[in-house]
Order: C-alpha cells, then structure tokens, then sequence
C-alpha cells in the first residue's frame, strides 16, 4: 500500500482546527428566511409544483435532515475508530493520539447536530421526523466486516469534503449559521478523510486479497441498507413539508416531488462519495478495477 498521510502531520493539522460548539452555537441563531442547503444538494427550486415558500421549507427540511444524518452515521464511526485504536494503544504514539483525536472530534459532531436539531426545531416549529433510531442504526452496520465499515467511512468522509468544496463553500444564499456549521464540521473532516484512508489501507494490508473481497461485499451491503434507509426518509421529509406548511399533496404532485428528492438524497450521499477522485483512488489502490465498478454504479445516483 502507498501512503500518502502520517499521523504525526495529521495530529497537528487537527489541533490547529479544533473548534468549540459553544463558539459556533451559544447566541446564535438561525435565518428562516434563507436555504439551508445548496441547491446541488436539495434539489428543490425545480419544484414548480410548490411555491416559493414551500420550496424554501422542504430546502430548510433537508438541511435539518442533512446534519442529522452526519450526526447519524458518526453514532457508528465513533465506535469503529476507537476499536481500531484499541489494540496499539502502547505503539505510535502519533497514532494513538491522532486516532483518539478523531473519535474524541466525532463525539463533538454528534453532540453539535443534536444540539442543532433541538435549535432548528425550536425555531422551524414543526417536529420532523429522521430514520433511526441511531443506536439501532450503529448496531446495524458495525454487525459487518471492519474493512467493510472502513470502507463506508472512507467515502461519507471524502463526500463531505466534496460538499463543502464544491456546494457549500461559495453558495453566498445560505443560512449563515447553517453554513458555519458546515465549515467547522469540514475543517476537522479533512484530518478524518486523511486518517480513514490510512485506517482502510491498514485492514486492507492485513487481511489480504480475500480479507479485501469481503471488505468490499460488506461495503456494498451497508451502501444498499443505507438507501433504504433514504428512501425512508424521503417520505418522512414529504410528511413534514406537509405538516410544516399545512398543504396536502396531490397524489401526483407528492409523486414528483418524491422523484426528484429520491434522486436528490441519492446524490447527496452516494452519488457524490462514488464519484470523489481521492474516494476511487484509495479504492482502486486497495482493490484493483474497483474504481471502474464503482464509477459504473455512480450515474444511478446521480
């Protein structure tokens, strides 16, 4: 395997990010006149079906949905990370401290987007529903291979970074709490993308060809759980939007916008992760002519 990261530089980089959730959230509040999500991601201004307003209430929707899910997803990275940092805990010291960096920052995460979701809440004023439970969730995916879930790691990591980079980060439209969010998150996600690729090449290394295989099938598993897991919360943002403006569907209206928001979620966090340059890379790196068969795949999700 060819490394590309060290511990030790991404120890530092990570220190220098680290940022506090009361700097980012205490006396701030959120623009409900504005989107929450880049349209990229959302979808929703092609919505002619809606209007204005329920356009922008089904965008601050999937925003809320957006960060919930991340919140979601690192319920089981957390655990992963600290079980791969368990058994060479008197080793690198670099390692150990980078590697507890990164779930000591998933932790933050976590604890940040509940803390969103409460606020977002509070001021929305209509409860909308998320898929879960997390617990329930976790246990799930960490029932599968640990290169599996390494895997599945590697690509919401190198996702969020193509979000932000390519969305977020000069979308001037955006709430901006909701974005300052989203930069913090990234900030440290760039030192998480780095450490999950060396993680995965680890237990690529050490499982060999046939660890590698099945690595790979278990990824595949939890990538088609997860969509289903998508697709529910698809209609559970349609129920909300319905909730949330007052307005009842018609049957073939709710079937559009169904449509473009399961193709939109798809995107979001599958399509996006399936088509990251540094995702098929490390892929193809560890599992050669992975990359044509996950690039194969990407235009479903597109």
């Amino acid at each position: 395997m060819t490394q590309h990261f060290s511990y030790e530089s991404i120890l530092k980089a990570s220190q220098a990010a680290n940022w506090k959730i009361e700097d980012i959230l205490d006396g701030k509040s959120l623009d409900f006149s504005r989107p929450f999500l880049p349209e990229a991601l959302a979808r929703t201004n092609g919505l002619a079906m809606l209007s204005p307003k329920e356009r922008l209430i089904l965008n601050q929707i999937r925003g809320c949905g957006y960060l919930y899910t991340f919140g979601l997803v690192e319920e089981f990275i957390l655990p992963f990370v600290v079980d791969h940092a368990r058994p060479a805990l008197h080793g690198d010291d670099n390692r150990t401290r980078a590697l507890l960096q990164f779930a000591g920052e998933e932790a933050k995460h976590i604890h940040l987007f509940k803390r969103f979701y409460q606020t977002f809440i509070e001021g929305f004023g209509t409860p909308c529903g998320m898929i879960g439970p997390a617990d329930q969730v976790s246990a799930a995916i960490l029932a599968h291979d640990p290169l599996g879930i390494g895997m599945v790691t590697l690509h919401i990591e190198w996702m969020t970074q193509k979000h932000y980079t390519e969305s977020v980060r000069d979308d001037h439209d955006m709430d901006p709490l909701f974005k300052s969010l989203l930069s913090n998150h990234w900030a440290e996600e760039m030192q998480h993308a780095m450490l999950d690729t060396m993680i995965v090449e680890e237990l690529a290394a050490a499982g060999g060809p046939d660890g590698v295989e099945r690595g790979f099938a278990d990824f595949m598993k939890i990538a088609t759980m997860l969509d289903g897991a998508l697709m529910q919360q698809v209609e559970l943002d349609l129920a909300s939007m319905e909730a949330a403006t007052g307005r009842i569907l018609s049957a073939e209206d709710k079937e559009a916008v169904r449509r473009v928001q399961q193709q939109a979620i798809r995107y979001t966090y599958l399509g996006s992760g399936l088509t990251h340059p540094q995702f098929l890379a490390i892929m193809d790196r560890i599992r050669p002519g992975s990359r044509a068969e996950l690039s194969g795949l990407a235009p479903a999700f597109s």
